[in-house]
């Protein structure tokens, strides 16, 4: 197999995917810069749920022509690795470009922790778990596609709740598991 043998987390963010959902339908407006995830906290969640080094890819759409650069030096100085890619207006370019990086990592050693909450992963996180691989996707878990759930062994963390990556409560309403249930979050 291609690549390296020691272990490895490949984090694969679907940043347009997780914004979007933020901003659509947590917040139903565009998130402050303080209501934004923490893409740090993101990366250390998934180098220590595996206990593995951590490959962290942050895919982006560029078809426009420009790449927002405070953004991506931030992402650099984070250790993530941005993806900037760009297509025809017909083309879901950063759906496209992560379906080729889950199918080529299917050929390799290593473990796949998926931020998005989109359907179009279904066939290659499938693929992935055929294999020798411990795959999880991370998002908001009420907004995640229904697909997921059907998938044997796909490990399922909440951005928010498992991951940690909010400075502050977001207002979500979902249900919450008695175990826990911390109600000084609601007082």
């Amino acid at each position: 197999m291609p690549g390296t043998t020691a272990p490895v987390t490949y984090l694969i963010v679907d940043g347009e995917n997780i914004d979007a959902t933020l901003g659509n339908s947590v917040l139903e407006r565009r998130p402050a810069p303080a209501e934004r995830p923490r893409w740090e906290r993101l990366r250390d969640f998934a180098r220590d749920t595996w206990q593995q080094p951590v490959k962290a890819l942050f895919f982006l759409n560029a078809s426009g022509g420009g790449l927002p650069m405070p953004f991506v030096r931030a992402l650099l100085s984070l250790d993530y690795r941005p993806v900037p890619l760009a297509g025809s207006a017909d083309q879901k370019v950063v759906d496209i470009g992560i379906q080729r990086t889950l199918e080529a990592i299917a050929r390799r050693p290593g473990n796949v922790m998926l931020a998005s909450h989109d359907g179009d992963f279904l066939p290659q996180i499938d693929d992935l778990l055929r294999g020798d691989h411990q795959v999880a996707v991370v998002g908001f878990k009420e907004f995640l596609n229904a697909g997921f759930a059907d998938l044997p062994g796909l490990q399922v963390f909440d951005i928010e709740e498992d991951a940690g990556c909010f400075t502050n409560v977001l207002p979500r309403v979902r249900i919450i598991d008695l175990d826990s249930f911390d109600p000084e979050r609601f007082l």
